[in-house]
C-alpha cells in the first residue's frame, strides 16, 4: 500500500465483517448470532484450525469469486463514497488502461482477475488496492499529485499489491500472528478481529510492489522519472505542509530510501550512463544540467523527470543519434529531454553540451 491510513483500517474492518458476518441482499454485513457467540477456544491448535478455515473460505469468496468480488466492490463504494468528477474518472480510466496492458505485457494473469477500481471521498493522501482486485484511490490523493505520470506510479505500485496478492498474504500472516499469540479461551471472533485489524503488509511486500510499478511504467509512454520524482514531491510536500501527507509510518521505507532506490533502478535502466544527485544530472560522469523549478515542481522534482528522459532515451539507443534543440525542446534523436524554461541555459546550450558527454 502507498499508505497506512485511517480509510485502510475502514477497509480491514471490512473484511473483518466479512470474516465473522452474513450478507443483507442490500450487500450490508450484519453480524450473525451464531457466528458472534462462537464458543471459546479450547485450544489453540483447535482454534488455529477453525480460524483458519474461516480466513480460507472469506479469502476464496471475496478475493477468487466473482459474485464476491463485486459484492466486496460495492460494499466499498458505500463505505467510501463515490467522487463522480468527470475529469478524475477519465484521467484514472486512461492511467488503468495503460498500466493494464503493461502489466499484461510482463504478468498475463492480470486478464483473468481485471480490476474494480473507482475514486472515493477520502479526504487523505492514499490509494489501496483489496482483496480481489478492488482498487481505489482517495480524492485527497488529486491534492498532492497533478501529474499523471506520478499518479501512475501510485497506481502501478498498488497493482503491484494486487498481482502478488498481498492483502491475502498480509491476512493470513496476521493471522498466524492472532493464533500464536492467543490464550485458552481466545473465540474465533477475537481472534479474527485481531487479524484484519491488522492486515501485516511488511516492508519486503512495499519494496516488491515499488519494484513492480517500475517495471510497470517502463511498459508505457509515462516518463519513468516519475517514479522517483513523486516521492520527491511528497518530500518536498512534507516540508510545507507536514498534517497533509505524513502518514507514512514503521512497515512502509522512507521516502528518500523509495526515491533512491527508483533513481538507482534509472541509472541501471540507462545502462549505467545518467545519474542524479541533488538534482544535478550528469551523463557519463560529466554534468549535463541542473533543471531550474518549474510547472509546480521543485528543482530536484523536474530533475527526476530530465533524468527519466536521458535514460530512456539511453536504453532506446536515441543516444546514437545527435542531439539538438528544438526551440526551447532539447532533443537526443527522437526522444525529448528536457523543454527550456526560465532558469534553465538555452536549449542550443544544453543539445551542445549533451553532443559532447553522450
Amino acid at each position: 500500500m502507498i499508505t497506512r491510513f485511517q480509510s485502510r483500517k475502514k477497509i480491514t474492518s471490512l473484511l473483518a465483517a466479512g470474516i465473522i458476518a452474513s450478507t443483507t441482499a442490500a450487500g450490508v454485513f450484519m453480524p450473525t448470532p451464531a457466528e458472534a457467540s462462537t464458543a471459546s477456544i479450547l485450544g489453540a491448535a483447535i482454534g488455529g484450525i477453525q480460524a483458519r478455515s474461516e480466513l480460507n473460505k472469506t479469502l476464496h469468496k471475496y478475493n477468487d469469486t466473482e459474485e464476491g468480488r463485486q459484492e466486496y466492490f460495492q460494499a466499498m463504494k458505500k463505505q467510501y463514497g463515490v467522487n463522480n468528477d468527470w475529469a478524475l474518472n477519465q484521467q484514472l480510466d486512461r492511467i488503468m488502461t495503460n498500466l493494464t496492458a503493461a502489466i499484461g505485457a510482463v504478468d498475463p494473469s492480470i486478464y483473468q482477475k481485471p480490476y474494480n477500481y473507482f475514486i472515493n471521498n477520502e479526504t487523505s493522501f492514499n490509494a489501496f488496492c483489496t482483496l480481489g482486485h478492488n482498487l481505489s484511490v482517495n480524492t485527497g490523493l488529486y491534492n498532492v499529485l497533478t501529474n499523471e505520470d506520478e499518479i501512475a506510479v501510485v497506481l502501478g505500485h498498488e497493482l503491484g499489491h494486487g498481482q502478488k496478492d498481498h492483502p491475502a498474504k498480509g491476512a493470513r500472516r496476521s493471522l498466524n500472528m492472532a493464533i500464536l499469540g492467543s490464550a485458552t479461551g481466545t473465540t474465533a471472533g477475537a481472534i479474527m478481529a485481531t487479524v484484519v485489524n491488522n492486515r501485516n503488509i511488511t516492508k519486503p511486500m512495499e519494496r516488491e510492489a515499488d519494484a513492480l510499478a517500475f517495471d510497470y511504467i517502463i511498459h508505457t509512454n509515462y516518463n519513468p522519472g516519475a517514479t522517483a520524482a513523486v516521492w520527491q514531491r511528497v518530500m518536498d510536500l512534507s516540508k510545507s505542509n507536514p498534517s497533509g501527507i505524513q502518514a507514512f509510518i514503521s512497515d512502509h521505507p522512507s521516502n528518500d530510501n523509495r526515491r533512491d532506490a527508483y533513481s538507482k533502478k534509472l541509472t541501471t535502466y540507462s545502462g549505467g550512463h545518467v545519474t542524479n544527485k541533488d538534482g544535478v544530472i550528469k551523463v557519463n560522469t560529466k554534468v549535463f544540467t541542473t533543471p531550474a523549478a518549474a510547472g509546480g515542481m521543485s528543482a530536484r522534482e523536474r530533475a527526476y523527470f530530465v533524468m527519466g528522459n536521458l535514460c530512456a532515451a539511453y536504453h532506446n539507443g536515441h543516444n546514437r543519434s545527435a542531439a539538438y534543440a528544438s526551440g526551447n525542446t532539447v532533443m537526443l534523436g527522437a526522444q525529448p529531454i528536457m523543454t527550456c524554461v526560465e532558469g534553465d541555459e538555452p536549449a542550443s546550450t544544453l543539445a551542445a553540451r549533451l553532443n559532447q558527454i553522450k
